[in-house]
Protein backbone atom coordinates (compact mmCIF):
# COMPACT_ATOMS: atom_id res chain seq x y z
CA UNK A 1 0.00 0.00 0.00
CA UNK A 2 1.41 3.36 -1.01
CA UNK A 3 1.79 6.07 1.57
CA UNK A 4 -0.13 9.34 1.17
CA UNK A 5 2.83 11.26 2.53
CA UNK A 6 4.71 13.30 -0.03
CA UNK A 7 8.43 12.50 0.43
CA UNK A 8 9.33 15.91 -0.99
CA UNK A 9 7.25 17.77 1.57
CA UNK A 10 9.36 20.05 3.76
CA UNK A 11 8.72 22.46 6.61
CA UNK A 12 10.97 25.48 6.84
CA UNK A 13 11.22 27.08 10.27
CA UNK A 14 12.39 30.65 10.00
CA UNK A 15 12.74 33.50 12.41
CA UNK A 16 9.78 35.85 12.05
CA UNK A 17 10.44 39.49 11.42
CA UNK A 18 8.60 42.34 13.10
CA UNK A 19 6.83 42.56 16.43
CA UNK A 20 4.03 40.05 15.74
CA UNK A 21 5.44 36.71 16.95
CA UNK A 22 2.96 34.38 15.25
CA UNK A 23 1.35 33.52 11.94
CA UNK A 24 -2.43 33.15 12.01
CA UNK A 25 -2.38 30.75 9.05
CA UNK A 26 0.15 28.57 10.83
CA UNK A 27 -2.04 28.45 13.94
CA UNK A 28 -4.96 27.33 11.76
CA UNK A 29 -2.92 24.45 10.37
CA UNK A 30 -2.44 23.12 13.90
CA UNK A 31 -6.11 23.30 14.91
CA UNK A 32 -6.21 19.53 15.51
CA UNK A 33 -3.42 19.90 18.05
CA UNK A 34 -5.37 22.69 19.71
CA UNK A 35 -8.35 20.35 20.16
CA UNK A 36 -6.12 17.65 21.67
CA UNK A 37 -4.57 20.12 24.11
CA UNK A 38 -8.02 21.37 25.09
CA UNK A 39 -9.03 17.83 25.98
CA UNK A 40 -5.75 17.27 27.85
CA UNK A 41 -6.07 20.46 29.88
CA UNK A 42 -9.67 19.81 30.91
CA UNK A 43 -9.40 16.07 31.61
CA UNK A 44 -6.15 16.28 33.57
CA UNK A 45 -7.19 19.11 35.88
CA UNK A 46 -9.29 16.95 38.20
CA UNK A 47 -7.99 13.53 37.20
CA UNK A 48 -7.90 11.03 40.07
CA UNK A 49 -10.09 13.24 42.28
CA UNK A 50 -13.19 12.15 44.18
CA UNK A 51 -15.54 14.91 43.05
CA UNK A 52 -14.03 15.71 39.65
CA UNK A 53 -15.63 18.65 37.79
CA UNK A 54 -17.90 19.27 40.80
CA UNK A 55 -15.01 21.34 42.17
CA UNK A 56 -15.95 23.98 39.59
CA UNK A 57 -19.11 24.48 41.67
CA UNK A 58 -17.78 23.75 45.16
CA UNK A 59 -14.73 26.03 45.05
CA UNK A 60 -16.54 29.34 44.26
CA UNK A 61 -19.32 28.49 46.71
CA UNK A 62 -16.81 27.94 49.52
CA UNK A 63 -15.01 31.17 48.62
CA UNK A 64 -18.33 33.02 48.58
CA UNK A 65 -19.35 31.69 51.99
CA UNK A 66 -15.96 32.62 53.49
CA UNK A 67 -16.19 36.15 52.07
CA UNK A 68 -19.77 36.49 53.30
CA UNK A 69 -18.82 35.55 56.85
CA UNK A 70 -15.50 37.41 57.12
CA UNK A 71 -16.10 40.54 55.06
CA UNK A 72 -19.89 40.71 55.14
CA UNK A 73 -20.70 39.71 58.73
CA UNK A 74 -17.50 40.36 60.69
CA UNK A 75 -15.95 43.32 58.84
CA UNK A 76 -19.41 44.55 57.72
CA UNK A 77 -18.14 45.90 54.41
CA UNK A 78 -20.83 47.37 52.12
CA UNK A 79 -22.03 45.44 49.10
CA UNK A 80 -23.67 48.17 46.99
CA UNK A 81 -27.07 47.22 48.37
CA UNK A 82 -26.82 43.69 47.00
CA UNK A 83 -27.24 40.46 48.99
CA UNK A 84 -23.69 39.54 50.07
CA UNK A 85 -23.95 36.08 48.52
CA UNK A 86 -24.73 37.53 45.08
CA UNK A 87 -22.19 40.34 45.44
CA UNK A 88 -19.26 38.01 46.16
CA UNK A 89 -20.35 35.27 43.75
CA UNK A 90 -20.63 37.77 40.87
CA UNK A 91 -17.19 39.17 41.66
CA UNK A 92 -15.69 35.68 41.72
CA UNK A 93 -17.37 34.90 38.41
CA UNK A 94 -15.15 37.55 36.81
CA UNK A 95 -12.08 36.99 38.97
CA UNK A 96 -11.79 33.19 38.90
CA UNK A 97 -11.61 32.98 35.12
CA UNK A 98 -8.80 35.54 35.04
CA UNK A 99 -6.95 33.80 37.90
CA UNK A 100 -7.23 30.29 36.44
CA UNK A 101 -5.99 31.49 33.03
CA UNK A 102 -3.02 33.19 34.68
CA UNK A 103 -2.14 30.08 36.70
CA UNK A 104 -2.57 27.78 33.70
CA UNK A 105 -0.33 29.85 31.42
CA UNK A 106 2.20 31.35 33.84
CA UNK A 107 4.57 28.34 33.66
CA UNK A 108 4.10 27.41 30.01
CA UNK A 109 7.81 27.01 29.21
CA UNK A 110 8.66 25.22 32.46
CA UNK A 111 5.83 22.68 32.29
CA UNK A 112 6.16 21.93 28.57
CA UNK A 113 9.97 22.10 28.26
CA UNK A 114 10.34 18.42 27.28
CA UNK A 115 7.61 18.65 24.65
CA UNK A 116 8.91 21.90 23.18
CA UNK A 117 12.43 20.50 22.94
CA UNK A 118 11.39 17.46 20.88
CA UNK A 119 8.93 18.66 18.24
CA UNK A 120 8.06 21.90 16.52
CA UNK A 121 4.62 23.49 16.60
CA UNK A 122 3.49 27.06 17.31
CA UNK A 123 4.18 27.51 21.03
CA UNK A 124 1.27 29.91 21.39
CA UNK A 125 -1.14 27.00 20.95
CA UNK A 126 -0.37 25.82 24.49
CA UNK A 127 -1.39 29.03 26.38
CA UNK A 128 -4.29 29.59 23.96
CA UNK A 129 -5.63 26.08 24.60
CA UNK A 130 -5.33 26.58 28.36
CA UNK A 131 -7.24 29.86 28.09
CA UNK A 132 -10.06 28.29 26.09
CA UNK A 133 -10.27 25.20 28.30
CA UNK A 134 -10.81 27.37 31.37
CA UNK A 135 -14.01 28.65 29.74
CA UNK A 136 -15.58 25.25 30.39
CA UNK A 137 -15.16 25.75 34.12
CA UNK A 138 -16.44 29.32 33.83
CA UNK A 139 -19.63 28.13 32.11
CA UNK A 140 -20.27 25.67 34.96
CA UNK A 141 -19.72 28.46 37.51
CA UNK A 142 -22.00 30.76 35.55
CA UNK A 143 -24.88 28.26 35.72
CA UNK A 144 -24.25 27.99 39.47
CA UNK A 145 -24.64 31.76 39.68
CA UNK A 146 -27.85 31.58 37.61
CA UNK A 147 -29.36 29.04 40.01
CA UNK A 148 -28.60 31.17 43.07
CA UNK A 149 -29.71 34.33 41.30
CA UNK A 150 -33.02 32.64 40.36
CA UNK A 151 -33.55 31.76 44.01
CA UNK A 152 -33.10 35.38 45.06
CA UNK A 153 -35.38 36.56 42.24
CA UNK A 154 -38.23 34.22 43.17
CA UNK A 155 -37.91 33.55 46.89
CA UNK A 156 -36.63 36.80 48.47
CA UNK A 157 -37.64 40.47 48.57
CA UNK A 158 -34.57 41.26 46.44
CA UNK A 159 -36.43 39.85 43.43
CA UNK A 160 -38.96 42.69 43.49
CA UNK A 161 -36.19 45.26 42.90
CA UNK A 162 -33.86 43.26 40.64
CA UNK A 163 -34.21 43.93 36.94
CA UNK A 164 -32.35 42.11 34.16
CA UNK A 165 -31.38 44.77 31.65
CA UNK A 166 -29.84 44.80 28.17
CA UNK A 167 -26.46 45.31 29.87
CA UNK A 168 -26.24 41.51 30.16
CA UNK A 169 -25.46 41.40 26.42
CA UNK A 170 -21.98 42.79 27.19
CA UNK A 171 -21.09 39.82 29.41
CA UNK A 172 -19.08 37.95 26.71
CA UNK A 173 -16.93 41.05 26.10
CA UNK A 174 -16.19 41.37 29.81
CA UNK A 175 -15.12 37.73 30.04
CA UNK A 176 -12.91 38.15 26.97
CA UNK A 177 -11.21 41.09 28.69
CA UNK A 178 -10.69 39.02 31.86
CA UNK A 179 -9.13 36.27 29.74
CA UNK A 180 -6.84 38.75 27.96
CA UNK A 181 -5.61 40.12 31.30
CA UNK A 182 -4.89 36.64 32.63
CA UNK A 183 -3.26 35.53 29.38
CA UNK A 184 -1.18 38.69 29.07
CA UNK A 185 0.09 38.28 32.63
CA UNK A 186 0.73 34.59 31.92
CA UNK A 187 2.83 35.54 28.89
CA UNK A 188 4.98 37.80 31.06
CA UNK A 189 5.41 35.21 33.80
CA UNK A 190 6.22 32.44 31.30
CA UNK A 191 8.87 34.56 29.62
CA UNK A 192 10.45 35.63 32.90
CA UNK A 193 10.41 32.21 34.58
CA UNK A 194 12.05 30.67 31.52
CA UNK A 195 15.23 32.48 32.56
CA UNK A 196 14.65 33.13 36.27
CA UNK A 197 13.13 29.96 37.67
CA UNK A 198 12.63 31.24 41.20
CA UNK A 199 10.04 33.73 39.91
CA UNK A 200 7.56 30.87 39.49
CA UNK A 201 7.20 30.79 43.27
CA UNK A 202 5.72 34.31 43.36
CA UNK A 203 2.84 33.40 41.07
CA UNK A 204 0.51 32.31 43.87
CA UNK A 205 1.38 35.37 45.96
CA UNK A 206 0.75 37.60 42.94
CA UNK A 207 -2.73 36.15 42.48
CA UNK A 208 -3.59 36.59 46.17
CA UNK A 209 -2.32 40.18 46.41
CA UNK A 210 -3.97 41.09 43.10
CA UNK A 211 -7.29 39.76 44.38
CA UNK A 212 -7.28 41.99 47.44
CA UNK A 213 -6.40 45.16 45.52
CA UNK A 214 -9.30 44.42 43.18
CA UNK A 215 -12.77 45.55 44.35
CA UNK A 216 -13.92 41.99 44.85
CA UNK A 217 -14.61 41.81 48.59
CA UNK A 218 -15.50 45.50 48.69
CA UNK A 219 -17.20 47.79 46.14
CA UNK A 220 -15.31 50.37 44.08
CA UNK A 221 -17.64 53.02 45.54
CA UNK A 222 -15.97 52.41 48.92
CA UNK A 223 -12.76 54.03 47.61
CA UNK A 224 -12.75 57.87 47.75
CA UNK A 225 -13.52 59.26 44.30
CA UNK A 226 -10.25 61.19 44.02
CA UNK A 227 -8.29 57.93 44.43
CA UNK A 228 -10.45 55.68 42.26
CA UNK A 229 -8.28 56.28 39.19
CA UNK A 230 -5.46 54.44 40.99
CA UNK A 231 -7.72 51.44 41.46
CA UNK A 232 -8.67 51.57 37.77
CA UNK A 233 -5.01 51.17 36.76
CA UNK A 234 -5.69 47.61 37.87
CA UNK A 235 -7.65 46.49 34.78
CA UNK A 236 -9.52 43.81 36.74
CA UNK A 237 -11.27 46.51 38.77
CA UNK A 238 -13.53 47.53 35.90
CA UNK A 239 -13.97 43.91 34.82
CA UNK A 240 -15.43 43.02 38.23
CA UNK A 241 -17.53 46.19 38.45
CA UNK A 242 -18.79 45.87 34.87
CA UNK A 243 -19.88 42.28 35.43
CA UNK A 244 -21.96 43.39 38.42
CA UNK A 245 -23.55 46.07 36.24
CA UNK A 246 -24.32 43.48 33.57
CA UNK A 247 -25.81 40.77 35.77
CA UNK A 248 -27.05 42.61 38.85
CA UNK A 249 -27.67 46.14 37.56
CA UNK A 250 -25.45 47.44 40.36
CA UNK A 251 -21.86 48.55 40.78
CA UNK A 252 -19.84 51.50 39.51
CA UNK A 253 -19.44 52.14 35.80
CA UNK A 254 -17.65 55.07 34.23
CA UNK A 255 -16.88 55.23 30.50
CA UNK A 256 -13.54 56.97 31.04
CA UNK A 257 -12.53 54.37 33.62
CA UNK A 258 -13.58 51.60 31.23
CA UNK A 259 -11.48 53.04 28.39
CA UNK A 260 -8.48 53.32 30.72
CA UNK A 261 -8.99 49.70 31.81
CA UNK A 262 -9.15 48.55 28.16
CA UNK A 263 -5.98 50.50 27.33
CA UNK A 264 -4.07 48.82 30.18
CA UNK A 265 -5.49 45.44 29.12
CA UNK A 266 -4.30 45.77 25.52
CA UNK A 267 -0.88 47.04 26.59
CA UNK A 268 -0.47 44.11 29.00
CA UNK A 269 -1.65 41.54 26.47
CA UNK A 270 0.33 42.67 23.43
CA UNK A 271 3.53 43.44 25.34
CA UNK A 272 3.32 39.96 26.89
CA UNK A 273 2.66 38.43 23.48
CA UNK A 274 5.74 40.12 21.98
CA UNK A 275 7.93 39.08 24.93
CA UNK A 276 6.63 35.50 24.75
CA UNK A 277 7.48 35.38 21.04
CA UNK A 278 11.04 36.57 21.65
CA UNK A 279 11.71 34.13 24.50
CA UNK A 280 10.36 31.07 22.67
CA UNK A 281 13.18 31.31 20.12
CA UNK A 282 15.90 30.65 22.68
CA UNK A 283 14.16 29.22 25.77
CA UNK A 284 15.39 25.63 25.11
CA UNK A 285 18.92 26.86 25.91
CA UNK A 286 17.87 28.31 29.27
CA UNK A 287 15.04 26.14 30.65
Amino acid sequence: MMSDINPNFEIHIRKRKGLIPFDIQELKRYKDLLVLLLYRDFSSRYKQTVLGPAWYVIQPLIQTLVFTVIFGKVAQMPTDGLPPLLFYLAGLLAWNYHATVLQATGNTFQVNANLFGKVYFPRLIVPFSATISQLIGWVIQFFTFVVIYTYYMTMTPFGKEAVISWNALFLPLIIIQAGMIGLGTGFWLSALTAKYRDLQHIQQFLVQIWMYITPLVYPLSMIPEKWQWLAILNPMSMVVESLKVCLLNAGSFNLQYMLLSLLVTFLLFFSGLVLFGKVERTFVDTV
